[in-house]
């Protein structure tokens, strides 16, 4: 089974990051800019949580709310489980489908190491599903 270090070795982590005082517009125009969609929210060291698009959608634009006026700490996710590089991606799958989401923390330590996204655990799943029909295949045709 692929852990989630194998994963966060192949991408690095440069976080992009946002304070939880600025405005959700502001968060936004980062997202647009770097074609990314979560930012990793922090105050100086300390992790606070995550806000991404569907964070916008759900809880500006569906309410009404004005994403000039209203904070990133009024919006970001800060209950989503934590997991740890030892941790694989079939129990990323589960969580994230569980719960609906589609980013979670990686700590290890207590210290932020990575993202790990819906995307990253889609990728990993489609690689070990070739290596194993190439597996197969080899042993058919040996």
């Amino acid at each position: 089974m692929t852990k989630v270090a194998s994963v966060l070795n192949r991408k690095s982590f440069q976080p992009v990051t946002v304070t939880p005082d600025r405005p959700v517009i502001e968060a936004l125009q980062i997202m647009a800019d770097k074609n990314i969609g979560s930012l990793v929210v922090m105050k100086g060291d300390q992790y606070l949580g995550i806000v991404t698009e569907r964070d916008y959608s759900r809880k500006i634009a569906l309410k009404g709310k004005n994403s000039n006026e209203t904070r990133v700490e009024e919006i970001m996710s800060t209950d989503l489980p934590q997991i740890s590089p030892d941790d694989t991606i079939e129990h990323c799958m589960e969580l994230m489908t569980g719960k609906n989401i589609r980013y979670m923390p990686v700590f290890e330590r207590g210290k932020l190491t990575g993202i790990i996204s819906m995307s990253d655990v889609v990728k990993e799943t489609i690689l070990a599903q070739k290596e194993t029909i190439n597996q197969l295949h080899s042993y058919i045709h040996s």
